[in-house]
């Protein structure tokens, strides 16, 4: 039977899930489950029913449900499926049964009087168009038999192919002090004019390195006639090629990192692995955590040797805490890189590992693993990965209590970003060291790296938002909220264009919280006033606005499009946050409860223990 709700349509024999006729991927259970509601959609179906439906005989918890029911309403919105509570869960979507006479007669078609319809029983004006239908189907496929026997020479079916717009900005060569030679943009150029899957405009003009370290301004303004646009930085070590490129576009950015015996070959292979859609998909609008993760283990199957999509697919189970997965992931990466001899990623899965096993709590593997990375970081001298490694030892450091440790490993980091021209990689570290400085108590190091940090900026001449991390530590080191408030706003003044920074966010969310606790709303509604983005952030702050003025209608309204535009772009901080405050509203206190309870983490847990606490008095 097929079904149509909304922009979507599901087959449930074949399990297929369509979206204005693209395909979706969905898991084999959630398909199921999907199935099942549909099929009984007046009927109130409880967990045991869900259970023997789909699991069978099959042993499992009843977990299994809520999580697979979970995974629906990111799909189709949390009123796709509503929850009775103490009884179970109906559909709730007005959906239709897609039969062969609605799925194939046009709407004119029902209108016309061509045959006087009017006059006939409606069996036999249905018996009349299923035979004009059969026979237009069987002409074609007589017509393509005889064409395809008689005339084999002469039949071209071409497979549907789209062009992929590509900008390009000429690649950093490391190699050098200045950008790209003329000859390497001569071969840059040749290697993407010469392949009819992309539709390539260079941006000659331009340069990678600038490009990058000002993206929050830079992007927008060629994003008006440029989508997608990629750059690059390139080195050569011991007669081998490495190539680190990115392609930014609308949500988010794609990383990836090739090596070769050559310029052309790294080129080759670059153009080889960018003709894959997921990549496009993935960077052109947002989608939640578990539906990329399935796409994405879609396109391993596809391309299983693809080292870039196996290293983000152990990623997105990381940021989903699976774990376990992540690290099967990241062992599999090892040893296909092994077998194709590619020491850079072999250090990136090592490295990863060690993120893996720290947010474990596995520390003394965690430092093994480090080690092994940073030993294959220095076979290929690449720097910008061993400055990430001795950043992540600072973490292991910080473990240990350790302050001459972490600062030695923070100000290792910094020189090896610095020797791979990696600008922000080397400010980030300076930071990070103010940071733990304050953390430590130690108000010297805290100033003079914190100063240190500004002057890289402005020797580096990067654009004002830079400066706003500067000013958001302040803020951070500041006790009293009265002290924090100027440095908060200077944020919020640096950020000017570029208002969706983070740093712009966690500002304008912490000075709305000062301003609602001193019942400053004029100056509450003031920060609502001046955004523009339609965002999970923003959509929080009218959420606080509305609860401060007492509009429960609005707050719950703004509470719900803060859930799912936060479940969209996988904020799962933001998503707990809109979770516990409709769960105070008891707005369907039994999902928002059960979501809290699956995915929040020990420090939101910490930082809410007691709202979270009067849910379960």
């Amino acid at each position: 039977m097929r079904y149509r709700f909304n922009e979507f349509e599901f087959d449930s024999e074949s399990l297929l899930l369509t979206k204005n006729d693209e395909a979706l991927a969905i898991r084999h259970t959630e398909a199921k489950v999907l199935a099942v509601l549909l099929e009984q959609v007046d009927t109130v179906l409880n967990k045991e029913d869900i259970l023997s439906l789909v699991w069978q005989n099959k042993i499992v918890s009843e977990q299994v449900v809520f999580q697979n029911i979970s995974h629906l309403r990111n799909l189709f919105g949390i009123d796709a499926i509503k929850t009775f509570p103490k009884r179970g869960y109906q559909w709730q979507l007005n959906t239709e049964v897609v039969t062969p006479e609605t799925q194939f007669i046009p709407d004119n078609l029902h209108s016309q009087n061509v045959f006087d319809s009017s006059q006939q029983s409606p069996h036999l004006r249905l018996a009349k168009k299923r035979g004009f239908w059969q026979l237009v189907g069987l002409t074609c496929i007589i017509f393509i038999t005889f064409v395809v026997i008689y005339s084999p020479n002469k039949l071209v079916l071409e497979k549907s192919h789209s062009v992929i717009k590509l900008a390009y900005i000429p690649m950093t060569n490391l190699d050098h002090k200045t950008r790209a030679k003329h000859e390497d943009i001569i071969l840059e150029d040749a290697i993407f004019e010469d392949n009819s899957d992309f539709d390539f405009t260079v941006l000659s003009h331009l340069d990678t390195e600038l490009f990058e370290d000002a993206i929050e301004t830079e992007y927008p303004k060629l994003s008006k006639t440029h989508r997608f646009i990629l750059t690059g930085k390139i080195r050569t070590y011991k007669q081998q090629t490495y190539l680190d490129f990115m392609v930014t576009g609308p949500f988010s950015d794609w990383p990836g990192q090739l090596s070769g015996s050559s310029k052309q070959d790294v080129f080759e292979q670059m153009q080889r692995h960018l003709k894959q859609q997921i990549i496009y998909d993935f960077i052109s609008k947002p989608q939640p955590l578990d539906l990329k993760q399935a796409r994405l283990s879609i396109a391993h199957q596809v391309s299983p040797n693809d080292l870039i999509i196996l290293r983000k697919l152990s990623i997105f189970y990381y940021k989903t805490d699976e774990l376990e997965k992540a690290m099967v992931m990241a062992d599999k990466l090892i040893n296909l890189a092994q077998s194709q001899n590619n020491t850079q990623h072999m250090g990136r899965a090592l490295l990863y590992q060690s993120k893996i096993l720290t947010k474990k709590k596995l520390y003394d593997l965690s430092a093994q693993k480090l080690k092994l990375a940073i030993e294959q970081f220095e076979k290929i001298n690449d720097l910008k990965y061993q400055a990430q490694a001795w950043y992540y030892q600072s973490w292991l450091d910080n473990q240990q209590k350790n302050y001459p440790a972490v600062k030695t490993s923070l100000l290792k980091s910094a020189q090896l970003a610095f020797a791979a021209k990696n600008k922000l990689g080397e400010i980030e570290a300076i930071i990070h060291l103010a940071v733990l400085a304050h953390n430590y108590h130690k108000d010297g190091d805290k100033t003079l790296y914190l100063q240190q940090a500004e002057n890289k900026i402005n020797a580096y001449q990067l654009p004002n938002y830079h400066f706003a991390l500067i000013s958001y530590r302040y803020a951070t080191f500041a006790e009293a909220l009265s002290e924090k408030e100027p440095h908060l706003k200077e944020v919020l003044k640096l950020t000017a264009v570029t208002p969706d920074h983070w740093a712009a966010q966690s500002s304008r969310r912490q000075l709305m919280q000062h301003y609602i606790k001193q019942n400053r709303l004029v100056e509450a509604q003031a920060l609502i006033d001046t955004i523009t983005s339609i965002n999970a952030s923003n959509s929080y702050l009218k959420t606080l606005m509305a609860q401060a003025k007492q509009q429960t209608n609005k707050m719950i309204s703004h509470a719900q499009r803060t859930f799912e535009q936060a479940q969209l772009v996988g904020n799962r901080s933001l998503s707990l946050d809109a979770a516990l405050l409709l769960c105070n509203q008891q707005v369907n206190c039994d999902f928002y409860s059960q979501y809290i309870n699956d995915n929040a983490t020990a420090s939101w847990r910490s930082t809410n223990e007691i709202k979270r606490l009067a849910l379960n008095p």
